[in-house]
């Protein structure tokens, strides 16, 4: 029987998120996702006079393609997806998967080769089209956040067609906060931060370019953070799980990096290159919906009452000019029930707990 709830998510990534008129093309990007996914997008994309088209893909057929990549398949591969992507005025992927660390025994080397050429697209996907991006929920997430699968569907649904317009006015006022700031102080259980993000603008992100959504984001400057970080939700990069990540930062750089069990696989990825062990955003985190972490970065940065730091590349629209092959958000909870803590903004406590205190944020809180 077809989920009445999937026409919904349809309609609300065609209408709201990407806003799709006539004429205009959609690219539907579809990873281990149902058929009705697909066909409800496709129905959706033609009821607002849009040309979809749609790409099936895989994940264990990706893994495979990655295990022996070239710089001549990849290089070619790029060359097919740009051309592709230059004549798109859309984008709408729904990734789904049923193994999280399905690409955990992909060689290090040939993710970065594969990456090294496929950035381009993606650069150019996020610079000039309307995109949207979120997951699927499969068992095998429902797994990692605790749940029956039944039990994580309704949680998924609730999440995504949350009423992000409803956010907007609490979260442009969020983002008006944090762009005219200079000063941040983070405390909490081993965390003693401070940094600046002085002339580096907040985006706020009700809906828009990832489902599920809620957050605000900005950068520090990028040689003005010092102090000490411990993250308390666990995360996931390129398959591999970590938890217990501890950075020290020193005028902007982190000078020591520590994981539960996993010290040396973090350095390894810290020392790609300079810019990753730079830190290229700073976001704050309040889906109302979303409440544990569960290694899915896309709900995890979202969780009520977090925020996250992220070694490696910045975002265009909030630079602090750091250049790095990865991007790698790391999640920290506030709520009291993850032993608390507090964002101080000029001197100014902002948020306690995991919850605003100035009037104008409070429809944030949870």
């Amino acid at each position: 029987m077809h989920d009445p709830r999937i026409d919904q998510l349809a309609r609300q990534l065609v209408r709201y998120s990407t806003n799709l008129k006539r004429g205009e093309k959609v690219l539907i990007d579809l990873y281990d996702v149902p058929e009705d996914v697909g066909i409800a997008l496709v129905r959706e994309a033609r009821s607002r006079g849009a040309i979809p088209l749609v790409t099936l893909n895989s994940l264990r057929v990706s893994r495979e393609l990655l295990r022996g990549a070239t710089d001549e398949q990849f290089r070619l591969i790029a060359r097919h997806r740009m051309a592709e992507m230059r004549d798109m005025d859309a984008y709408i992927a729904v990734r789904g998967s049923h193994n999280i660390a399905e690409c955990s025994d992909v060689p290090a080397e040939r993710m970065d080769l594969a990456q090294s050429h496929t950035r381009k697209v993606l650069r150019h996907r996020v610079e000039k089209t309307r995109w949207c991006v979120l997951r699927w929920p499969h068992p095998a997430m429902a797994q990692q956040a605790g749940m029956s699968t039944e039990a994580f569907e309704d949680f998924y649904f609730r999440v995504c067609l949350l009423d992000y317009k409803a956010l907007k006015p609490a979260m442009n006022a969020l983002g008006r906060l944090m762009t005219k700031t200079d000063r941040v102080e983070i405390k909490g259980p081993g965390t003693d931060l401070e940094f600046s993000i002085k002339g580096i603008p907040a985006i706020p992100c009700g809906g828009e370019c990832n489902i599920p959504d809620g957050e605000c984001f900005t950068a520090p400057v990028r040689d003005s953070v010092n102090g000490v970080i411990s993250h308390n939700a666990g995360t996931i990069y390129n398959g591999i799980p970590f938890d217990g990540i501890v950075l020290e930062f020193e005028k902007g750089r982190i000078v020591k990096a520590q994981a539960d069990g996993k010290t040396k696989e973090i350095n390894k990825i810290l020392d790609a290159d300079v810019g990753a062990r730079h830190v290229g955003e700073f976001a704050l985190g309040f889906n109302p919906e979303i409440r544990e972490p569960m290694r899915d970065i896309l709900f995890d940065e979202k969780i009520a009452g977090s925020f996250h730091f992220t070694p490696g590349q910045a975002y265009d629209e909030a630079s602090n000019g750091n250049k790095s092959k990865i991007h790698w958000d790391m999640v920290s909870i506030q709520r009291s029930d993850y032993g608390g803590g507090e964002i101080w903004f000029d001197g100014k406590l902002i948020r306690k707990n995991g919850k605003f205190l100035p009037k104008s944020l409070q429809k944030l809180n949870w």
